[in-house]
């Protein structure tokens, strides 16, 4: 790819996960993309104008890790960033990257990835196959820092705890789960500010059971998944999101993951190794009674000194971590609370920790066809281009408009593709 242009925004590519990575760096196993610069816009025309711009503007195409990304030619390719997981991607996941893009559409946080535009397809919805969203790029992320010979001082792991659970209170506030916290899903740049991204595996707290059930055992990243998730516990609540706190702010103490289990029995296992055995009290939330059996037959291990595994840490960060760090989620410390722990107080100011206006809803039909699906993602692009309606032959409804229904769906059941871009430079 070609070397940074010099202009104010940034675009990176990213299947079904928000950009943003450490720039500069190579393709790793963080979930990331590509990345270009955005020239610099003149000022916005009339709609009608602008409209005409969209569909007479020069698109250009370029290969990013192997897929065809086709974009406004004021965007010019930096570099691959990383890859995503999802890189072609299944019409059953239109639902998901739909989700996501509704979230980050009602988010809106400092400490939260922030969604500014969705790129139009060049002529239309006849051509809507892909899907292009322009983030902030930010500089790195902690899967980066954490590897990074860069000393960690106090300060910043305190800080860095302090953004993670400032922007978690404002995504449960909205009653959503992030399900899917880890250190490379936590962007941050050169002033050490956070920004939590990659919502694709989110989902609405206490929403309907047969979704929550179906996913369970794909969300979050094996090593920091709670004990509940691990015993496949259908009635997760936003304590799950703590556990996951829990683990990366061990990680920023140790400078190497927690729990690196190679599959759920050795993930238990290690688990078991540092907080203790569960016990009985302990294990009346898992609701299946063989998973019951399985803990009562573990070694039983007493809880370790969190002093000795981690000497040359704060008492007050070990204090917090053993909060987190609880085997039964109802005993678990809340985001809230974390927030009033004494190792947080210097930065802890309620009155700038805010919350969401209102709760996230979005509900479509389990069996929702991929054509259906690029009508509802076609309605998110109206909605940051309400100069495009009824433009490229589809109406606000999007129903048999477009480039004939048939080849719509089809190009809709193929790869749909994300891409980010940046709103700040790097």
């Amino acid at each position: 790819m070609s070397a940074l242009v010099d202009s104010p925004t940034a675009l990176a590519a990213d299947a079904l996960a928000c950009g943003g990575a450490a720039a500069g760096g190579p393709c790793d196993a963080a979930p990331r993309a590509a990345a270009a610069r955005a020239e610099d816009e003149e000022a916005a025309p009339a709609a009608a104008e602008r409209r005409d711009d969209v569909y007479n503007a020069e698109y250009n195409q370029f290969m990013v890790c192997g897929s065809l990304f086709e974009c406004p030619a004021k965007y010019a390719p930096i570099k691959p960033i990383g890859r995503g997981a999802y890189g072609v991607v299944c019409p059953v996941d239109a639902k998901r990257t739909l989700r996501e893009v509704r979230l980050l559409g009602h988010l809106s946080h400092e400490n939260v990835i922030a969604l500014r535009d969705i790129i139009p397809p060049p002529n239309g919805m006849g051509s809507f196959k892909d899907v292009y969203l322009v983030y902030d790029l930010m500089d790195t992320d902690l899967h980066q820092i954490i590897r990074s010979p860069q000393p960690l001082s106090e300060d910043h792991v305190s800080y860095f705890a302090y953004q993670i659970l400032r922007g978690l209170k404002y995504i449960h506030s909205a009653r959503v789960l992030h399900r899917d916290l880890k250190p490379s899903n936590l962007l941050v740049n050169a002033n050490c500010d956070l920004r939590i991204c990659d919502f694709g595996l989110a989902r609405v707290d206490n929403q309907g059971a047969p979704e929550g059930c179906v996913l369970t055992e794909y969300v979050v990243t094996r090593w920091y998944r709670a004990p509940e998730l691990l015993l496949s516990c259908p009635d997760y609540t936003a304590a799950i999101d703590v556990w996951s706190v829990g683990c990366i702010l061990a990680e920023l103490i140790g400078r190497r993951p927690l729990f690196p289990g190679k599959d759920y029995v050795h993930q238990l296992n290690l688990i078991t190794k540092v907080i203790g055995s569960p016990c009985e009290e302990d294990i009346q939330f898992v609701s299946s009674e063989k998973a019951r059996r399985y803990l009562r037959s573990l070694p039983r291990c007493p809880r370790a000194d969190f002093g000795q595994l981690w000497p040359g840490a704060h008492p007050l960060a070990l204090d917090l971590l053993s909060r987190m760090l609880v085997f039964d989620p109802s005993r678990r410390i809340t985001v809230d609370a974390a927030l009033r722990h004494p190792y947080l107080a210097a930065l802890h100011d309620a009155s700038d920790e805010p919350v969401a206006g209102a709760a996230f809803a979005f509900e479509v039909p389990p069996d929702m066809t991929a054509e259906r699906g690029r009508e509802l993602m076609w309605e998110q692009v109206l909605e940051r281009h309400p100069e495009l309606a009824g433009a490229g032959g589809c109406g606000g409804g999007g129903g048999g408009g477009g480039g004939g229904g048939g080849g719509g769906g089809g190009a809709a059941g193929g790869a749909e593709r994300a891409a980010a871009a940046a709103g700040e430079g790097a």
